[in-house]
């Protein structure tokens, strides 16, 4: 739980009534008060009843307001604080952990939903950033974030901050796939089980800094959203599963961009996924683009924000044309239209701004 002081300030025509009452009894009872504030416990007593009913419900709402904003933390000193963007959670959300120190820190590393936190700093080194998120399977509760701060002189300083995750409002989805997708024969799940094996190695490695570059973007300019993150698939009348990512509309051969920068870590066709790209981000985050018909990029190969990779198609388990992307951290998959709301801090920059800063240090 976080520790929040809030602070009123009343401005001056909602107790403009007192002061003629203050100068009535002395001249200069109110030399103190300015056109902005006045004197918060005097003022209220010089009210009336109605009136400081009225200021109750006022200062109800201001301090309901300010209590939604979260301050210093559990386990730090005055000058530390965390804050969450978005401020509200739900299974499936992706979440910029922000950490501000009063001193500096040589490394920031945390834990969440037991998964590792890797922190990267702000040149100041007193504020660091984590890009983190909540698996679109996990279920609603509390639950706890710890943070260990390093700082320049060897000590530790540790932070926790219980976090409340909420449950999204997922839909029911039914649709119709060839047979062979519902129930594959032994063929098939062979393939599917070498898919596997392809797959758990391209996400078993992650950069261990951040590669993306400023906000992420959609990969299709104009297409629009055809089937919704989180939404239960019913595959020929059978629950399958939940949809892990987000669908567009988009014909054949549509070209298909990068999310944000990184490194391809696979790129290939799979049996379910058809042409897929998988892009790592650096710090366990990376982006998935199935069902593609050409795929310009190779594994290995750097690619930049807004660059084409592939195009799009109707391979694999697909009812037709339409790109399906998925972003997943650290093993859980998040929801991509929640990523592309939120504001990313430069990294590129900062790092670059850093190097020119330890290159002029003699």
């Amino acid at each position: 739980m976080c520790l929040v002081v809030t602070v009123i300030r009343l401005e001056y025509h909602r107790i403009e009534s007192v002061f003629a009452a203050c100068r009535a009894a002395q001249h200069r009872v109110c030399d103190f008060a300015s056109q902005q504030t006045f004197f918060l416990p005097y003022a209220v007593l010089m009210l009336s009843l109605a009136k400081r009913k009225s200021l109750r419900v006022f200062a109800l709402a201001i301090a309901t307001l300010c209590a939604a904003r979260p301050a210093m933390c559990d386990g730090g000193t005055a000058g530390d604080s965390v804050r969450l963007s978005p401020e509200s959670l739900s299974n499936g959300a992706p979440c910029l952990i922000t950490v501000a120190l009063h001193d500096e820190a040589s490394a920031v590393t945390g834990a969440w939903q037991g998964h590792p936190v890797v922190f990267f700093a702000n040149t100041d080194h007193r504020t660091w950033f984590a890009l983190v998120g909540v698996d679109v399977e996990v279920h609603p509760g509390t639950y706890p974030l710890t943070i260990d701060a390093t700082l320049k002189d060897g000590t530790h300083r540790a932070l926790h901050q219980d976090v409340k995750v909420e449950e999204a409002p997922y839909e029911k989805v039914p649709l119709s796939v060839p047979d062979k997708f519902v129930e594959p024969d032994a063929a098939a799940l062979k393939k599917i089980a070498a898919d596997k094996v392809v797959k758990d190695k391209a996400f078993a490695k992650s950069a261990s800094k951040p590669e993306w570059s400023g906000n992420f973007r959609p990969p299709l300019r104009l297409a629009p959203q055809s089937d919704s993150f989180g939404n239960q698939r019913i595959f020929n009348g059978k629950l399958d599963s939940v949809h892990r990512g987000l669908d567009y509309r988009a014909k054949m051969r549509t070209p298909v961009a990068a999310i944000n920068s990184g490194r391809v870590v696979l790129a290939r066709p799979l049996y379910f996924e058809g042409g897929c790209v998988v892009i790592d981000h650096g710090l366990g985050l990376m982006s998935i683009y199935m069902h593609l018909s050409k795929i310009e990029v190779s594994v290995g190969k750097k690619v930049r924000r807004g660059q084409i990779i592939a195009l799009s198609g109707a391979s694999g388990r697909a009812t037709g044309p339409h790109l399906h992307l998925g972003v997943r951290w650290e093993g859980s998959y998040l929801d991509p239209a929640k990523l592309f709301q939120i504001q990313m801090p430069p990294v590129r920059e900062r790092q670059e701004s850093a190097d020119q800063k330890s290159r002029s240090t003699p």
